[in-house]
């Protein structure tokens, strides 16, 4: 018994170890680091070798050094195309497990009180750093069929009904809300349509807005069209480094624009959809950076990084009344796109000096002197002839 009790663990081993590092997704700039990581994982198997000799552990870390430099490299000249393939990585955090590992005593609750119960969004209240908070979360799943029943983190009608019932329910008991963002956008199908998908996006924007409640959105993958901001109209919007946030997906840009998808690449860099371009234009206000590879390569440090966020903006917002709360969202909204006072005369330079008119009628005269010279004389000719 104590045998097969061994060997079934040793079993159960191999079948971790070896999925683990077959199930390893890559993106197309990432094959020379695949290479590597793959020379690794032989290395450092315990069942290919008795031991590991003083070579093969000097050899182990050069390959480490060099894939972390690679990582960096590659990592730190992404384009905006490149940054949304990363966004969709399959093995990207998604909401559930910021959801168990940021909160404790987390109650999922479920159902709009209308129709039905939405899987795609996980809603409920929870405890973060003994305070109580509700919790939102957009999640795609983890597998194929984690991700049938949670429609790929495409929610309908009754998704966004339910998050409005909370944070109605929040805002009556003073609860701050917490949202995690990460859809390609709400689902488009014809029964959400029949059901009214436009209003309850609008409705859950104007739920937002209308809160006397700190309101925080994480923007953790994908933030796709109303789908994302029917959640994220936030007093706070934090963004992760290599997540997207857009009106529309590339490539239903480049279909409508070019009507060719094989240029997502060239509408992903015209859309300005990354966080350091939507941090100039203040649409998000502040950009969680990312451990080297992005965040799906060191889970641990992001949920770490995440928490230190969290904890400061909910201190933030202690010091504010809930009128004062509210008001900061409604301006942080307005100043959104807002552009300076148009001034017609410089303040360096006056109207001459900035505009030059001498040099511009001594270029029209150049330009037009035998036409100027005959007017001339037909008018003296004309005077002459009258006298």
């Amino acid at each position: 018994l104590l045998i097969k009790t061994i060997f079934l663990c040793i079993y159960i081993f191999l079948i971790k170890y070896y999925l683990t590092n077959l199930m390893k997704t890559y993106l197309e700039f990432e094959r020379n680091i695949k290479d590597l990581e793959e020379e690794l994982e032989k290395l450092k198997d315990p069942f290919n070798k008795e031991g590991l000799s003083e070579v093969e552990t000097k050899k182990i870390s050069q390959i480490q050094s060099e894939i972390d430099n690679k990582l960096k490299v590659s990592y730190a000249n992404l384009s905006a195309w490149q940054k949304t393939q990363v966004a969709r990585h399959e093995e990207r955090p998604k909401s559930k497990f910021f959801i168990e590992n940021l909160f404790t005593n987390f109650i999922n609750l479920s159902g709009d009180r209308h129709f039905s119960e939405d899987e795609a969004v996980i809603a409920g209240f929870a405890k973060f750093e003994e305070n109580s908070v509700l919790v939102l979360g957009q999640e795609k799943g983890e597998d194929l069929d984690s991700r049938l029943k949670r429609n790929f983190g495409m929610m309908r009608p009754e998704g966004y009904r339910k998050c409005i019932r909370l944070m109605k329910l929040a805002n009556k008991f003073n609860i701050p809300v917490i949202s995690f963002i990460d859809t390609p956008g709400a689902y488009p199908g014809i029964g959400a349509e029949q059901r009214g998908q436009a209003e309850a996006i609008a409705s859950s924007i104007e739920c937002c807005m209308s809160l006397k409640v700190p309101i925080i959105s994480i923007i953790i993958g994908e933030g796709g069209s109303g789908g994302a901001i029917a959640l994220a109209s936030a007093n706070k919007v934090l963004m992760f480094e290599n997540a997207i946030y857009s009106v529309i997906s590339p490539e239903g840009c480049a279909s409508i624009l070019w009507r060719d998808p094989s240029k997502s690449s060239e509408a992903a860099k015209a859309m300005k959809l990354t966080a350091n371009e939507l941090l100039k234009l203040k649409i998000v206000d502040e950009v969680i950076k990312e451990p080297i590879g992005g965040a799906h390569r060191n889970k641990e440090q992001v949920v770490f990084l995440v928490k230190e966020l969290l904890i400061k903006n909910l201190n933030e917002f202690k010091k504010y009344s809930r009128e004062e709360i509210f008001e900061d969202r409604r301006k942080k909204f307005l100043n959104i796109g807002k552009e300076k006072t148009f001034k017609i005369f410089s303040k360096e330079r006056d109207l001459f000096a900035k505009y030059n008119y001498f040099s511009f009628i001594k270029k029209m005269f150049l330009e037009n002197k035998k036409k100027i010279i005959v007017v001339f004389l037909l008018i003296i000719l004309a005077a002459i002839f009258l006298i």
